[in-house]
């Protein structure tokens, strides 16, 4: 049996023949379909890790391992898929029912199912020329671009390989000869393991405190997890001529003697601010959490004293800390939810900036509410059996809610306080 193929001049092709070359034809068509559709590294992955992971996977940051080329990558692909698919990367812990934040971390389901289609079909490279740009970082910092300003204690300290360090303070010259608005800052151990926090507070021209607790503004803060503080286009925060910078360090010995030189990078703004910059805080220091108790409530609250744009938020807790909201309290008297942390982790403690500044009026009222868990369920308790109270190091507790806002330039926050 023959068939006529049309517009072929009338020559004939046996039927198998035929069914052979279209199943060929189709087999082809449906191999390069799936090529197109299977995740390569360099095509699909690559733009993933650069916008979420690299901030810290990458040489010289404080991940275990970069992410950077396929040859580092391309190891760690399933560990990579499975931590995606768990949530537990990248860290981020703002439940989304509450709030967008600009510097949100976490994938979105497609992202996250394309990491996970990626390690499933063998981890393939692709095609090296469909890659992105490199991301480019400043050396050493996440900062936008390079730091103008780096800043040092004189010399290292030395924690000690056991026991107990006490809060370490080290007040560090600017050397400004005129005042600088500071628009991008960060703060980095050379020691990452020793250092449970870090707070650089602005000690002015006339002041002489050479330890906390102060009221003095805070630069900038460390914490493990905390990335760059890179505030809105157009706001900074002051540091006048002849401004010291005190180091707040809290350092926890890690087994063995440990030096640590902890830096501050700043990055100037290029005209004036049209907004200053003021972290604030509210925190309970009266609170008495008993022994084993899985969900102890504990609440800090104020009200505004002036007009300002809420900017963000950084919660602080220690090892029994489990959650971390922060509220307004509307006219009508009911709370609205500004950030809700649900699984509050001691060792990613994240900020949280707000995608756009909320006005708050003053005499809004603000609270914040805390949960610890001091159960035997806690695996980092470091005592199911204290009643905790308030206290400086981790096996104590803290219930500090930071924030920011950003009011008139003019506005310190001295001024800012009065009513």
């Amino acid at each position: 049996m023959y068939i006529t193929l049309p517009k072929n001049r009338g020559r004939k092709m046996p039927t198998l023949r035929v069914g052979i070359l279209v199943f060929l034809a189709a087999t082809a068509a449906q191999t390069a379909l799936a090529a197109a559709d299977t995740p390569t590294f360099y095509r699909d992955v690559l733009p993933v890790l650069q916008a979420h992971c690299q901030e810290c996977h990458r040489p010289g940051e404080a991940a275990p391992m970069p992410l950077v080329t396929y040859s580092q990558v391309r190891p760690w692909a399933k560990s990579i898929r499975a931590e995606v698919l768990a949530r537990k990367m990248p860290p981020w812990f703002a439940d989304p029912c509450c709030g967008k934040f600009s510097n949100d971390r976490s994938l979105s389901a497609s992202e996250r199912d394309l990491v996970a289609r990626w390690a499933d079909a063998g981890a393939q490279a692709g095609d090296p020329r469909q890659a992105p740009p490199p991301r480019v970082w400043p050396q050493g910092w996440n900062l936008p671009s390079a730091p103008d300003a780096i800043l040092e204690p004189a010399k290292p300290f030395l924690v000690p390989a056991k026991g107990v360090v006490e809060y370490q303070y080290f007040i560090v010259p600017t050397g400004f000869t005129s005042d600088r608005w500071i628009t991008a800052s960060q703060v980095k151990p050379t020691e990452n393991s020793i250092v449970h926090h870090a707070v650089v507070y602005i000690r002015e021209p006339g002041q002489t405190w050479t330890h906390g607790p102060t009221k003095s503004d805070i630069l900038t803060i460390y914490t493990p997890g905390a990335s760059a503080d890179v505030l809105p286009e157009g706001m900074a925060k002051l540091v006048k001529a002849g401004s010291d910078l005190v180091f707040e360090i809290h350092y926890t010995p890690n087994g063995k003697p440990t030096a640590d030189q902890t830096r501050v990078a700043m990055i100037f703004a290029k005209s004036p601010p049209t907004k200053r910059v003021l972290t604030l805080q509210m925190d309970n220091g009266t609170f008495v959490i008993p022994p084993g108790d899985s969900n102890y409530r504990v609440t800090a609250w104020g009200t505004l004293p002036n007009d300002a744009l809420l900017l963000g938020f950084f919660p602080h807790m220690h090892l029994r800390g489990k959650a971390f909201e922060y509220t307004r309290i509307l006219a009508d008297g009911l709370p609205e939810t500004l950030l809700k942390v649900p699984a509050f982790d001691f060792y990613w403690q994240l900020s949280y900036k707000l995608a756009q500044p909320l006005p708050l009026k003053k005499g809004t009222r603000l609270e914040w509410i805390a949960w610890f868990d001091n159960s035997a369920n806690n695996p980092r308790n470091p005592d199911p059996s204290a009643e905790v109270r308030y206290g400086e190091q981790s096996w104590e507790e803290m219930m500090i809610g930071f924030f920011d806002v950003a009011v008139e330039p003019d506005v310190d926050k001295q001024k800012f306080f009065m009513r």
